[in-house]
């Protein structure tokens, strides 16, 4: 761990990027137009097509597109956790996991909560941390949001060790991918009557917020979580 903790030292030093920001957003004036422009793309197709899913889609199954997505999570946060040696919340998630796929058909139904089976909330931006990789500055990435170089990174290897990933047909895959999209952006529709004053603020703040609480394991939750939504910017 050491050896680890040394090489991401000596990688803070030669990425500008990788080094602990003065300031939480010293990228503001790169970020802000990304802002405008993907603030845009939702409000014009994305927030448009999420409203006309929630309208035709009933509670129970919308839940249920919800819960899968949810199951899929708790496999990779079982990697994550055995990643960071927490074999104890390895072992709870992975429990939810196999519970929820065989006894709630696949994770449509959420068996594992109620039998008193609480998720390890964990992705690989938080294990980056664990490690000991600092968080580096804020980014708005096009398409994809608020991140931050830390997060951002984990998220590509969340992304790609996905179980949605090894799914061979393309058709399948992309049409998973775009349901969970929706379903993410869904689940931000009420998040939206929060927000006030400077948009662009409020959002760095509770997405920067959210990520320092789930380092620091503090008890803040909110719904600008990249382990919970793939679409916090476009609200």
């Amino acid at each position: 761990m050491s050896s680890l903790r040394a090489l991401l030292l000596v990688c803070s030093l030669l990425v500008p990027g990788l080094a602990p920001a003065a300031e939480s957003d010293p990228l503001e004036s790169i970020n802000r137009p990304i802002f405008v422009f993907n603030d845009h793309l939702d409000r014009y197709l994305l927030k448009p097509v999420a409203e006309g899913y929630r309208f035709v889609l009933p509670d129970p199954a919308e839940r249920g597109v919800s819960n899968f997505f949810d199951n899929l999570q708790d496999f990779n946060g079982t990697l994550n956790a055995l990643l960071q040696w927490r074999l104890p919340e390895a072992a709870r998630n992975g429990g939810r996991f196999l519970l929820n796929t065989s006894f709630g058909v696949l994770g449509l139904f959420d068996v594992a909560t109620p039998m008193g089976v609480d998720r390890y909330r964990t992705d690989f931006g938080h294990t980056l941390a664990r490690w000991g990789a600092p968080e580096g500055a804020y980014l708005v990435v096009p398409l994809f949001g608020p991140r931050t170089v830390r997060s951002g990174l984990g998220n590509i290897v969340d992304t790609y060790g996905s179980l949605e990933t090894q799914v061979d047909d393309v058709r399948t895959r992309n049409t998973l991918y775009a349901l969970d999209i929706v379903d993410s952006r869904v689940r931000l529709l009420k998040a939206e009557e929060l927000i006030t004053g400077d948009r662009y603020i409020f959002i760095r703040d509770a997405y920067l917020q959210q990520r320092r609480a789930l380092v620091t394991e503090g008890a803040v939750e909110d719904s600008f979580s990249d382990f919970e939504n793939g679409w916090e910017d476009d609200l």
